[in-house]
């Protein structure tokens, strides 16, 4: 196929289209969702795995907007080659754009040569389950039954770094994850895919599935969070799946605590924003008055 890019590939990454990405959509998302980043600082040198939660289905604005923090603050060096869905990387509008900025196909193969050339990985271990997680779940980070994160880290040796994002999951609302619809239309077969979401988003409405939408401008805080070192490493401490759990109980927890206060804080931001527009209207209608 004519100008398909290799899905498996290293070298597709282009530190201009980073760099212009950042100056072009940064403004846009920086406005829009008027995000906060913190915690950069915590990232250490070498190969390291980014654990991030994962919020808003496709349009995932968390994701780039942390592409753009760290294009800006760190440069384009640190920006994390992301593990995508086959389905995904090879579909032909994001096989086009998304392979430039670093994204591979997410396979154990492609994430050991990133670590072995000195890169850092970037990972969702919630994938689907989590970015199409019920809307009544958005303050909960739902990794499920997998934990190939967690060996991957153990048998490459390299530590995790948590990221926690907050708000994403407001840009839309998901009535329903559609486990039950998926596992009746077999959807995993042709897709890979364990859900089928029933959301409500602009400018559909309500619909069956994950249509391109226009997001709503919420507020996103994202929290790099110091990484984690194991005690155990390599392929034997990986194929032990009590330590393995020991390790994801330990990532999970850590993160569910941030998004924790991440929640509440973005509660307090909201409540402030109300009772600084009332405390507005309140003076208006005074000056009315008086008049």
């Amino acid at each position: 196929m004519p100008g398909f890019h290799d899905v498996n590939s290293l070298e597709n990454r282009d530190a201009r289209v980073l760099e212009r990405f950042a100056d072009i959509a940064g403004p846009i998302l920086w406005k829009w969702f008027r995000p906060e980043v913190r915690g950069l600082d915590n990232i250490p040198a070498g190969g390291a795995l980014y654990v991030c939660n994962h919020s808003g289905g496709f349009i995932t604005p968390d994701t780039w907007i942390f592409a753009v923090a760290l294009t800006r603050e760190r440069g384009t060096d640190d920006v994390p080659y992301a593990l995508a869905h086959q389905v995904v990387m090879e579909a032909p509008l994001t096989n086009q754009m998304l392979p430039a900025m670093g994204a591979i196909a997410a396979n154990p193969e492609n994430a050991h040569r990133v670590f072995a050339a000195g890169h850092k990985v970037l990972v969702y271990p919630g994938g689907d389950l989590d970015a199409f997680r019920s809307s009544r779940d958005r303050g909960r980070i739902v990794f499920g039954p997998r934990r190939g994160y967690v060996r991957l880290a153990l048998r490459e040796g390299v530590p995790i770094i948590p990221v926690v994002s907050a708000g994403s999951h407001d840009v839309w609302w998901v009535v329903s994850d559609g486990r039950w619809l998926s596992r009746l239309l077999r959807t995993h077969r042709f897709l890979r895919t364990d859900v089928l979401p029933i959301t409500v988003s602009v400018p559909w409405g309500l619909t069956v599935g994950a249509p391109p939408f226009v997001p709503l401008p919420v507020r996103v805080l994202i929290e790099v969070l110091e990484p984690i070192s194991f005690e155990r490493s390599g392929r034997e401490a990986s194929n032990d799946a009590d330590y393995v759990e020991r390790c994801h109980r330990r990532v999970i927890d850590t993160m569910q605590l941030v998004l924790d206060r991440l929640m509440r804080e973005r509660r307090l931001m909201r409540r402030q924003r109300v009772d600084a527009g009332l405390d507005r209207t309140g003076r208006l209608f005074s000056l009315m008055r008086r008049r």
